[in-house]
């Protein structure tokens, strides 16, 4: 019967470990957003406090497709984008501010991107080269665990 209950219980622990990380599944703290290319040939921007409790590489659920690095995240997306039209261009996703930011996003294939600093001057960037129209979630987290304001950009190039 111990075993049991310390089965169980182990398994709880394990849900909840996995609850703690990014989940796009979860509503976005700024909601969601409609954007076509047209709008996102001049920068779309949203102003947001980045940072969160969740240390990325903790989380195995998440698994970048480019960059490794550190970072704090929410477990719910910052925002969530449905973007039409934007095949055949770039997509341009980064944050501006003062603070050391990382920034991750999901896309509607499931798959994860994570950039610390290829904006330069301590700011992320992620150049999607080949994006499809859809869902695209995005996190804007800290590099040490602080939180911070911080200003979202989406732009097609």
């Amino acid at each position: 019967m111990s075993k049991l209950i310390l089965t169980v219980l182990a398994m709880l622990g394990l849900a909840g470990a996995a609850q703690a990380c990014p989940n796009w599944n979860l509503n976005p703290s700024y909601g969601s957003f409609n954007l076509s290319t047209g709008q996102m040939r001049s920068p779309q921007t949203l102003s947001l406090l980045a940072g969160g409790d969740n240390y990325i590489w903790n989380c195995q659920n998440v698994n970048p497709q480019t960059d490794v690095g550190a970072g704090y995240f929410t477990s719910q997306p910052d925002a969530r984008f449905f973007i039409s039209g934007i095949e055949g261009r770039r997509l341009i996703i980064s944050v501006r501010s003062n603070c050391d930011f990382a920034l991750l996003i999901n896309t509607g294939t499931a798959t994860w991107y994570y950039d610390d600093d290829d904006a330069g001057n301590l700011d992320p960037q992620i150049v999607l080269t080949r994006p499809r129209s859809g869902q695209i979630d995005v996190w804007v987290g800290t590099y040490d665990g602080a939180t911070c304001d911080a200003v979202l950009s989406l732009q097609a190039r």
